[in-house]
């Protein structure tokens, strides 16, 4: 289950850094996975209003305190890794998400940014192409001479899974387009289904007691992703199209023009899409289809906003989980009242304490809830919430809500008493003054963390080891025969033989499957050692830098000294400060923790050196640059992603293993470093000779 949300009673302004870094912390852990409900399991467990919440709130950290921004903050992730049981299709250009925008203000703000970011004068028009956004399930379709040869789910946005078989049993998604077809592309969109069509399927489902879903996305997610398409066949779905990723032999220069060809080609495209040439037109448009929403055929929870010039698109490019060129415009959230009826505890992976709510089950919107998270002991206590309290619940689209308020205490109801033990194991359970969550000091001996985290281990993500599912991890935990990591590599045939279940072909290939992962990459390796605020991301950031583990291993046991080089080499990778720098040294710090690296070597593990990409073209190849001052013929953010691309490492401070540093007028502290250290220092104008 996911961690408590600390400080949530906090304003923004008001979080000294240890608050922040703690709340971002518990952020990137919760918001990843609710990513992996709704993405992955189709089975979301908070709603649309309460997780664009929390996106919003850690963005709005991340603004306050930059030094803070993780590596597997949520504003670099997008969706969830590819379920089993699908072919796993890597996408050619990655399928992003969308940043969020909530108030008038909010969608000036972005225009704002535009503005900023391209430099572009007050009177300059930014046309926008406007569309509703559908609450549905992201598809990639790639046709190859105008014939459909692949198409894949969003995954985590770089992997997804085949779902080629399923998508051609919708009418609307042709298997070949005709006419002045490019050679390659992809066409991207939304699988949904009618409300019509949905009440419909539900009737027949319960006649036939089959699943009822809870909403229409649930009911078009889960029937997209059926492992047999006669199954997806017989549902009834439907799809818009309007966006691309790979193409090749043809251009356009507008989004607008895009829609037209789509239309041509005979894709479905939404007749409510359109231009607007200022914000009052934008802001006009969303209230009109807001006014609209209840009497559309379908679900949305918003509109959409893209700069309509693809070349300004291109200049914006992206940050690490969006384009800056589009946002999503959401809909306000939907109210009810009903009973709470219990307070459950539940276990995360770090031994995060998680108060979850039980609700009488209420219908808001169309949709049945009954649970919502409570965050942690301070969300209840600053709320009041007591059990048999009547609470006002809010939702926007999804399955659980958020509870806004207590409406009326019950008779003779007791203020929660959050527990000081844990409820799986009975170690104590403490909270650190500077934190809201409350955790349990058990480790690797409560059960809930130590199989949580050898299930972390074994993830898509890390060392993706088939046929080691939940239920497998937790019989083996039980059974003990995998108690750590290690273990798992030294499963012998004989202990498994007899076993519910285990026939000699399933106990072959697991172990095969586990021979196969006794080589691992070094990102991956990081990833699956699960140290707090490493994610994905930031594994790959660490393996890029350091390059093997040996090096990396060093580099952050001699980081313990914050004095030391290797402390401020660190830090100055970008993306990592120093509340990520404590974490990992800190692993390192606990010999527990160097033990199991240890016992993983005993056991045969090699863990391969990480292969940085070929950018034997690129001038700033492998080499780490600095940016200082201001830029005059780029902004920042461009500045850093074209480096970035171009193959080079973007440090946030200067140190002897700097190699250019770009200067432009103001610079202050960092071209002093520079210099005192002997770097090359370049004006902005000489960089771009540079780089061409």
């Amino acid at each position: 289950m996911t961690p408590a949300l600390t400080n949530r009673d906090i304003a923004v302004a008001k979080l000294t850094e240890k608050q922040a870094k703690a709340e971002l912390q518990a952020l990137a852990k919760l918001v990843a996975e609710h990513d992996v409900a709704y993405h992955q399991d189709d089975a979301p467990t908070i709603s649309d209003a309460e997780y664009d919440a929390l996106v919003k709130r850690n963005a709005a950290i991340e603004k306050r305190f930059p030094d803070l921004v993780r590596a597997d903050s949520p504003s670099k992730r997008v969706g969830a890794a590819a379920a089993g049981g699908f072919k796993k299709v890597p996408h050619a250009v990655p399928m992003l998400s969308l940043g969020n925008a909530f108030a008038e203000e909010d969608v000036t703000d972005f225009v704002d940014r535009i503005r900023r970011f391209l430099d572009l004068s007050e009177d300059e028009k930014v046309e926008m192409l406007v569309e509703p956004k559908i609450d549905g399930l992201s598809f990639s379709a790639r046709y190859e001479r105008g014939r459909l040869v692949v198409a894949a789910t969003r995954g985590d946005g770089a992997v997804g899974e085949d779902i080629t078989a399923n998508i051609k049993t919708i009418k609307e998604i042709p298997d070949f387009i005709m006419g002045d077809v490019p050679k390659v592309i992809e066409i991207r969109g939304e699988v949904y289904m009618t409300k019509q069509d949905f009440a419909a399927m539900n009737e027949r489902q319960a006649i036939a007691g089959g699943k009822i879903f809870a909403n229409p996305r649930n009911a078009a997610a889960g029937s997209l992703r059926q492992l047999d398409p006669k199954i997806t066949a017989q549902r009834p779905l439907r799809a818009f199209t309007y966006a691309w990723g790979a193409v090749e032999g043809l251009t356009w220069k507008t989004q607008w023009e895009f829609i037209q060809n789509l239309k041509a080609w005979g894709f479905p495209v939404n007749k409510r899409a359109t231009v607007c040439n200022s914000v009052a037109a934008v802001l006009k448009e969303y209230e009109k289809l807001g006014s609209d929403r209840a009497g559309l055929p379908y679900d949305i929870d918003g509109i959409v906003y893209k700069v309509n010039r693809l070349d300004w698109q291109k200049r914006l490019g992206f940050v690490s989980r969006a384009p800056r060129w589009a946002t999503a415009h959401k809909f306000s959230a939907e109210q009810a009242e009903t009973q709470l009826e219990n307070i459950e505890i539940q276990v995360g992976r770090t031994g995060a304490l998680t108060p979850v709510a039980h609700l009488k089950p209420v219908n808001v919107g169309g949709v049945m809830v009954s649970r919502a998270t409570l965050h942690n002991e301070d969300e209840i206590a600053r709320k009041d919430i007591r059990v048999g309290d009547t609470v006002i619940i809010q939702r926007a689209g999804d399955v659980i809500p958020q509870v806004v308020e207590v409406k009326k205490h019950a008779s003779g109801s007791k203020p929660f008493a959050f527990p000081r033990k844990c409820p799986v194991c009975g170690s104590l359970a403490v909270r650190e003054d500077d934190q809201a969550v409350t955790r349990c000091t058990g480790g690797l001996v409560c059960p809930a963390q130590a199989v949580e985290r050898l299930r972390h281990f074994v993830s898509r993500e890390a060392f993706d080891i088939e046929g080691l599912g939940e239920k497998n991890i937790e019989a083996f935990f039980s059974d003990e025969l995998v108690q750590s990591p290690a273990d798992l590599f030294k499963l012998k045939k004989e202990k498994l033989v007899g076993r519910e279940g285990w026939g000699d072909k399933s106990i072959d290939n697991l172990l095969a499957a586990i021979a196969r992962r006794k080589t691992i990459g070094l990102e991956r390796f990081i990833y699956a050692l699960g140290i707090p605020q490493v994610g994905q991301a930031t594994a790959r950031l660490l393996a890029h830098h350091y390059g093997s583990l040996e090096s990396w291993e060093q580099g952050m046991t001699a980081a313990k000294n914050e004095e030391s080089d290797a402390f401020r080499e660190l830090t100055s990778i970008e993306q990592i400060g120093p509340a990520v720098a404590t974490d990992l040294i800190g692993f390192f710090a606990e010999k527990h923790n160097r033990d199991v690296l240890t016992a993983l070597r005993k056991a045969g593990l090699t863990v391969e050196d990480f292969v940085r990409p070929d950018m034997s073209g690129s001038p700033i190849a492998g080499k780490t640059v600095v940016f200082t001052g201001t830029l005059e013929k780029m902004g920042r953010n461009e500045a850093k992603a074209q480096a970035l691309a171009l193959g080079a490492k973007v440090a946030g401070s200067v140190s002897k293993k700097t190699d250019l540093v770009i200067a432009g007028p103001g610079a202050g502290s960092k071209l002093k470093d520079a210099e005192a250290l002997g770097v090359k220092v370049v004006t902005e104008e000489e960089y771009l000779k540079l780089i061409g």
